[in-house]
């Protein structure tokens, strides 16, 4: 009898340890969901809180476009190193293609310029560079071009206050050519004219053609006793009347 209440003491005991450790078991995994729970939460949060941050930062970013955009295209003067000035406008325009800088880059220019030079008592018309150690560039500058720009090979920096780019005047540009103008002129072929600026100055000529697009006319001119063909801008010709 007494053998048999013992045992019924201990199923009774194993019945109670059991349900003790049942139910830590429960609180522990209860405690694990909890955690998991809250893991989750701030997973989510946080992958809330990047998304909003790369939201904002597209929205930044297409705030920045909207800006350059609306940017001018203007032309700046660009310092080279002496001899450099086609390295630098080569390796420039590689950069453009590199980056995808077509819609901010438009032209690269070496100015040069018409000089009568004599050699061995000849005299012959020439081209050289207009500005040795310069280029001009239009673009759509802001500040991310600058590193771009600077650290082209053969580019030494911008020409402005302090380094810093200064575009180009319009009265600069129309100066320099750069870019079309239109002329308000009475000429067409056969008509004969007078240069009123450059290297030919003051020579007299007879217009071959004319084009109205570019502004641009090929003038006959007798130089160094022969016949010379010339282009020559409309702005540059006077015409004679008969």
């Amino acid at each position: 009898m007494e053998e048999k209440e013992i045992t019924q003491n201990y199923l009774e005991q194993s019945n109670v340890d059991q349900i003790d450790e049942n139910k830590e078991n429960l609180d522990k995994n209860e405690i694990e969901t909890n955690q998991s729970l809250e893991n989750i939460s701030q997973e989510s949060q946080e992958e809330s809180q990047v998304a909003d941050a790369e939201k904002e930062l597209s929205e930044d970013e297409q705030s920045y476009r909207e800006f350059v955009d609306s940017l001018p295209a203007k032309w700046y003067v660009l310092h080279t190193f002496s001899g450099y000035e086609n390295v630098a406008k080569d390796n420039l325009e590689t950069v453009v293609e590199k980056f995808n800088l077509q819609d901010r880059i438009f032209d690269i220019v070496i100015p040069m310029e018409d000089v009568v030079e004599e050699k061995n008592g000849k005299k012959k018309l020439v081209q050289r560079k207009a500005m040795p150690c310069y280029i001009l560039v239009k673009m759509k500058y802001a500040d991310d071009l600058w590193h771009n720009v600077t650290r082209t090979r053969g580019i030494t920096g911008f020409v402005g206050p302090k380094g810093r780019p200064l575009a180009l005047t319009e009265d600069e540009v129309v100066k320099l050519r750069l870019e079309k103008i239109t002329v308000d002129v009475d000429l067409q072929e056969g008509d004969r004219v007078e240069i009123i600026e450059g290297a030919l100055d003051g020579m007299v000529g007879q217009i071959k053609s004319i084009n109205l697009e570019t502004g641009i006319a090929s003038v006959n001119v007798e130089m160094f006793g022969r016949e010379t063909s010339v282009d020559l801008n409309l702005s540059q010709l006077r015409k004679i009347n008969s």
